[in-house]
């Protein structure tokens, strides 16, 4: 029997069936980021979700459509993120059970909080094609309902009630929506509740530049793809089949973004904003920093659609962002090895306003006099300007700066 075609009706009987179970995550006008990107700019925030992610509502959509034979021999996904954690988490307030398989590498963090929500987790294979494939076999020998991440009608609906919410919540129709892709059930779902409320609607769907999967299908290019990528939830090799079938009919637009965009993006959210947004979910804000002329005066809903970024990942972030904005620079200062000359430099440094974040001091680089000594200073400083300030000050007090890693 041929699978009919997603239609409004699927995602507003799928709002229907999760409603209460899923957060009504709000939806915002940043004056800000409208200021900074020259688009007027609305935020849904799905970080806001339990698992801090939008996959929730696939998850559990697809979840309740399962016959109660099926809920009792338990389910099994192939995850190594949101994915993962929005079936577990729902899957143990249904008490249905699930097992999740990820690969081997995947981090300590998200394996645990699947585990935490009561998920068998087996760690298989280097990649995720190979996770994939051992899902697949333990589904077949234990007889349990594989829920895909993307590839589903019934995640592709349950995603779509983000934008029945969007739709509902604006105080005028949008111009037009942008939205991450990786395997396509976000957009699919977006795009087929959008554009049977409001025809006009224009949607743009935004891909990492080394995975543009969509872009090369709609092209009917060769997939040149792969690499590290901030952004590890759209990092996927290939649409699914239903979600390429929906992309192309309605997606009106596909733009690629750049890791540097999507850094930025990260920290815009959390300086303006104050919330925490994953690369993948910063993706939409980066698209419109990255091509203005196309969202200049438009009315844009953005969907943030997770924030499960790594600390770590989030502090080096931020701090780039620092050296980005020549807010932190690293000078360097070849003066007479004698008592006191650190001292008088900080004291220059001081009395600009700049702050010393951390010293190095080496006497043996043979470019350095055997009387000199060099010394390389991190400083934080309010901007570049104020960054010169500080290498002036310095120059006029005798110690010139012999490096400087901004310009």
């Amino acid at each position: 029997m041929t699978e009919t075609p997603l239609e409004l009706k699927d995602i507003q009987d799928a709002a229907e069936r999760i409603k209460g179970q899923v957060e009504r995550t709000p939806m915002r006008l940043s004056r800000t980021l409208s200021q900074i990107t020259g688009a007027e700019v609305w935020v849904k925030f799905e970080n806001f979700q339990f698992t801090a992610a939008f996959k929730e509502r696939g998850a559990l959509n697809r979840l309740l459509g399962l016959t109660e034979e099926e809920k009792k021999r338990g389910v099994i996904a192939m995850s190594a993120g949101n994915h993962a954690q929005g079936v577990a988490y729902h899957g143990q307030r249904l008490g249905i059970p699930v097992t999740i398989v990820m690969p081997n590498n995947t981090p300590f963090v998200k394996v645990q909080h699947t585990r935490n929500y009561g998920a068998r987790v087996i760690l298989e294979g280097d990649t995720l094609v190979e996770a994939s494939d051992h899902a697949n076999e333990v589904c077949e020998r234990e007889g349990l309902t594989f829920i895909h991440p993307f590839d589903d009608k019934l995640v592709m609906a349950g995603q779509g009630t983000i934008a029945l919410e969007m739709m509902e919540q604006a105080p005028k129709p949008f111009d037009m929506l942008v939205v991450p892709v990786g395997g396509g059930g976000l957009i699919s779902g977006i795009a087929t509740a959008a554009k049977a409320l409001q025809p006009d609607i224009k949607i743009t769907a935004v891909e990492a530049r080394q995975y543009p999967s969509l872009l090369s299908e709609l092209r009917n290019e060769p997939h040149v793809i792969g690499g590290a990528t901030i952004a590890e939830g759209i990092a996927v090799k290939a649409v699914g089949r239903r979600n390429f079938e929906v992309c192309q009919r309605l997606v009106d637009d596909v733009v690629l973004v750049e890791e540097d965009a999507m850094e930025r993006a990260i920290t815009l959210y959390a300086t303006v904003e104050k919330t925490i947004a994953e690369g993948a979910g910063a993706a939409g804000l980066a698209a419109l920093l990255s091509y203005p002329s196309k969202f200049a005066g438009k009315r844009v809903g953005l969907v943030l659609c997770g924030g499960n970024i790594d600390t770590r990942l989030l502090a080096s972030v931020l701090t780039r962002s620092l050296v980005r904005e020549k807010r932190l620079a690293n000078i360097r200062i070849i003066g007479d090895d004698r008592p006191g000359l650190l001292a008088r430099v900080s004291t220059v440094i001081g009395d600009c306003g700049a702050n010393i974040i951390e010293v190095a001091h080496n006497r043996l680089a043979l470019d350095v006099p055997a009387k000199g000594a060099e010394f390389d200073i991190l400083i934080e400083t309010r901007d570049a300007q104020h960054t010169q300030e500080v290498v002036e000050a310095l120059s006029a007090s005798g110690y010139p700066p012999r490096k400087l890693n901004v310009d």
